[in-house]
């Protein structure tokens, strides 16, 4: 046990090679939201949790590091936050069938992480330690939740870092106080500077933006900004639910929201979502878009792949949104590819 709690906190070796990589390519799969709780919890333990990743294992299989928001406790444990309209806890047996799927790290900085208090949190840490899958964004103290993870693949160091900017601010951890690394501005762009010191890649997730709203607010952009500036090379957005356009910012690339991966929830402005799939190395750094099909009605809280004219609209869509930034995603022999 405490093997896989320093393992996870510190340096994560992976072994794996993908067959699509050049020999010193790293490649990192991320995914928006995912969320196996609610109102519908019964059924969806009842049809087991496996099943929501299994028309994508084979795409997850595909990378070196799998990241994925993961927007509630997995707990038996812990006292229902009240004061806010939605919340969630998941089983402890999400874990395991995240880390099958291939996830091996999640942020935990969002709105929902705390919805059952520290001991829901705490209990949801360990779970995660028990299966194998790092985190980031959360922790017993400011610190812990402000605490990069490294993998190393193939000769390339890459770090994660998490943040929330989203209500309530009492789920923000303090120096005393449990909770989920708050997105100010000062926070971030000295860790992103520490950790670029220490690591070739720097990841940051960010949780922020409105729910159902397509175009980023100027919080969001400013931030982001300035993220990229301290020398993140990619962020990854949720929140909002929906897909939000990209952004080339420097020598970085901004997602500001992927929408919902895995989420039991059956709304209809949550259509569709992208998997990002980032390849990078001495000679490349690129972000593949792959749409997906989360609509309940027709998948069920099963996110499946999108091809063809509906992969093109949902591609297009994406573009659209993201004009003003001027970003263009171009396709290439059946890829939808963005170089940075």
């Amino acid at each position: 046990m405490k093997f896989i709690r320093t393992l996870v906190v510190t340096i994560i070796t992976i072994a794996l090679f993908s067959s699509i990589t050049r020999a010193d390519d790293v490649v990192i799969n991320a995914v928006g939201d995912i969320m196996l709780a609610g109102p519908w919890a019964r059924s969806l333990e009842k049809r087991g949790y496996p099943f929501f990743f299994k028309e994508l294992q084979s795409e997850l299989a595909q990378a070196d590091i799998n990241l994925a928001n993961l927007e509630s406790p997995l707990a038996r444990s812990g006292i229902e936050y009240t004061a806010k309209k939605f919340r969630f806890r998941g089983s402890p047996a999400i874990a395991p069938a995240l880390r099958a799927a291939g996830f091996n790290i999640v942020t935990l900085a969002n709105n929902h992480s705390m919805d059952f208090g520290w001991p829901a949190l705490a209990e949801t840490l360990q779970h995660l330690d028990n299966a194998g899958i790092a985190r980031i964004g959360a922790g017993k103290n400011l610190r812990e939740a402000r605490r990069a993870v490294f993998f190393n693949v193939r000769g390339k160091r890459i770090a994660f870092l998490g943040y929330s900017l989203t209500q309530p601010i009492e789920f923000f951890a303090d120096t005393k106080r449990p909770g989920t690394a708050p997105g100010y501005t000062h926070l971030i762009t000295a860790d992103v500077a520490k950790a670029r010191t220490q690591a070739d890649f720097v990841i940051v997730s960010l949780h922020w933006g409105r729910e159902a709203v397509f175009m980023p607010l100027d919080y969001q952009r400013k931030t982001a900004h300035q993220t990229i500036e301290a020398g993140a090379d990619v962020i990854i957005g949720h929140h909002p639910h929906v897909l939000q356009g990209i952004e080339r910012y420097g020598k970085g690339v901004i997602f500001y929201s992927l929408g919902n991966f895995a989420f039991a929830s059956r709304s209809a402005t949550a259509d569709v979502s992208a998997m990002i799939r980032l390849r990078l190395g001495n000679a490349v750094r690129e972000a593949e878009i792959i749409p997906l099909d989360v609509l309940y009605k027709r998948v069920a809280f099963q996110p499946r792949l999108l091809r063809g004219k509906e992969a093109e609209r949902v591609i297009g869509k994406i573009n659209e949104l993201s004009r003003s930034f001027s970003t263009e995603i171009t396709a290439r022999n059946g890829r939808y590819i963005l170089t940075f």
